[in-house]
């Protein structure tokens, strides 16, 4: 089974989610002319890192951005990997991802576990409390969020639950570049699955983001990649290849969780 797959590596408007979403609307009607199966959009993709300003710019409860997504993903028949947006909840701001399908109906969310504190998200962001799995073209899939692929063992827990393919959403530093590289093909190494990255390209008051936005097969193989600038990387993936490198190297059948658990808690009474 094959997917057509478009990252929109999108240049953020800092802190103007109308003049985002009319960006987001016009490159999905450009796109949707090449009949993707599946469009995945970057972290934050409404507000940038415009922390400061959430309270007045993030979205209450996810509503707008549902209804948004929802209409476009009805509209143009495709599935949506809406990367993320600032959302206003009882607790506080979250960081969260939604997935529509092509009949517009929201099939998972996910909000990031992990709070990168060297972009003050820990000051004003609070971490999700659930996992990022969801189904789209009956495959079963992982979101994570950009810091999110520093932690292998969180990759790993959707990994064991069936995911075939991971989605992973950024607004990741250019500096870092060679980082989000390796790190994503090891995801894709170690979890025998297809990553797929999708970059914010462009610049706020603070930063400089790398785009390279990623496909990455289940050998760690870059099957397509972008450049830093804003642009949409078309891949093409074959989910048979996830089927037949599993059976090759069987990394599930062999792994030794009680093991790990164990030697942890042996670790933890000595400390």
């Amino acid at each position: 089974m094959t997917i057509k797959i478009a990252c929109l590596q999108l240049d953020i408007a800092f802190g103007n989610p109308n003049e985002n979403e009319r960006r987001v609307e016009r490159e999905i009607e450009k796109i949707s002319k090449n009949h993707p199966d599946i469009i995945v959009l970057p972290e934050l993709w409404t507000t940038g890192y415009d922390l400061t300003r959430l309270d007045e710019i993030a979205d209450e409860g996810g509503m707008r951005t549902k209804a948004f997504i929802q209409k476009l993903a009805k509209s143009h028949h495709v599935n949506i990997v809406a990367g993320s947006i600032a959302r206003k909840t009882d607790r506080g701001v979250t960081n969260t991802m939604y997935i529509a399908d092509r009949n517009g109906i929201i099939v998972g969310e996910y909000s990031k576990l992990h709070l990168f504190q060297l972009m003050d998200e820990h000051l004003y962001l609070q971490p999700g409390e659930e996992m990022g799995l969801f189904t789209l073209e009956n495959t079963r899939c992982a979101g994570v969020i950009c810091y999110d692929i520093r932690f292998p063992e969180w990759i790993r827990v959707h990994m064991v639950q069936g995911a075939e393919v991971l989605f992973v959403v950024a607004e990741w530093p250019l500096p870092r570049l060679s980082h989000w590289r390796t790190l994503l093909a090891a995801r894709a190494i170690e979890n025998q699955c297809y990553v797929i990255a999708c970059n914010r390209a462009g610049s706020d008051p603070n930063n400089v983001f790398a785009g390279h936005s990623l496909v990455v097969d289940p050998w760690g193989e870059i099957i397509a990649e972008a450049n830093e600038e804003p642009c949409t990387l078309m891949a093409q993936i074959d989910l048979q290849k996830v089927r037949e490198v599993r059976k090759q190297i069987p990394i599930f059948a062999d792994r030794r969780a009680n093991d790990y658990i164990a030697a942890e808690k042996n670790f933890l009474k000595k400390s």
